[in-house]
């Protein structure tokens, strides 16, 4: 049974440049083959939706996003809680909004995320309101709607801020993040990704209701010298990647993403990769 949401962007989102500014933002109404962009980061991302989702003409539960301007790059991917009332809703609210706060906030703290989170329930809540099950369905499924809706809808997300330094300084990244989506991080070849494993929890997320569920948002931050730095994120409908440390070229993500040895994708995925 489909629901009336708010608009989840335009099929077949691109990435875009504008005067030295790279953006690109999901849309959960199609695909996205994976892609590459070089610029002072280079950059991998693709997105695709549950089989199911597809077959049905429903919006992904996933959100990701990447901005570069200059040396300093923000990222931040979301998977929507689906048993939540419109997690996809969640997912592409909490998204955008940690991508433009990231965008305003050169130096951002624990502190600082988190009471964010907390004042993002309020408009979050007054949109979610607005959004009403469709005049046609039953009743019955009507009334579980709304009582679902009251109780708020959720998603994980991980978001970041990357700054390269300029001239003999070193290069600083924080990231925040709740929920089970997958963090690997390769320093100059080795991965040393035990640090987000241990903390990537299920029962954690974001709620329009309360705010940080489960506890508040771990976080990770790291002054980086001239090393080679590989930065990877995906969510569970790429879990095929989790056993794979070496580099996996792009044909080889896309098959993945396409999963036509399964029908399709049995969960949304997003991706995103940074290099530096």
């Amino acid at each position: 049974m489909r629901l009336a949401t708010l608009p989840a962007g335009e099929k077949g989102s691109q990435g875009k440049q504008h005067r030295g500014i790279f953006r690109y933002v999901s849309a959960q109404t199609g695909e996205q083959p994976l892609t590459r962009y070089q610029g002072a980061f280079q950059c991998r991302y693709g997105y695709g939706r549950a089989a199911e989702s597809v077959n049905q003409g429903d919006s992904g539960q996933d959100f990701a996003a990447v901005r570069m301007d200059g040396n300093v790059c923000t990222f931040v991917m979301c998977d929507g809680v689906g048993m939540s009332y419109l997690g996809d809703f969640a997912a592409r609210f909490l998204g955008n909004a940690l991508l433009e706060w990231l965008g305003m906030t050169p130096n951002p703290t624990a502190e600082a995320v988190e009471q964010f989170l907390h004042e993002l329930t309020t408009p979050a809540s007054e949109q979610l309101e607005k959004i009403q099950p469709l005049e046609s369905s039953p009743l019955l499924l009507r009334e579980v709607l709304m009582e679902k809706r009251s109780r708020g809808s959720q998603a994980m997300y991980v978001c970041g801020r990357i700054e390269l330094s300029r001239g003999s300084g070193k290069s600083r990244m924080w990231m925040a993040w709740q929920g089970d989506s997958r963090i690997r991080l390769w320093r100059n070849g080795v991965e040393q990704s035990g640090a987000f494993q241990i903390y990537c929890r299920t029962n954690e997320r974001w709620s329009t209701r309360e705010g940080p569920v489960g506890g508040k948002p771990h976080i990770y931050e790291a002054k980086l010298s001239n090393e080679r730095i590989r930065l990877q994120l995906y969510t569970d409908g790429l879990n095929d990647l989790d056993a794979i440390q070496a580099y996996i070229p792009d044909e080889h993500i896309q098959v993945l993403l396409d999963a036509t040895h399964t029908g399709g994708l049995e969960d949304d995925a997003a991706f995103i990769e940074l290099e530096w």
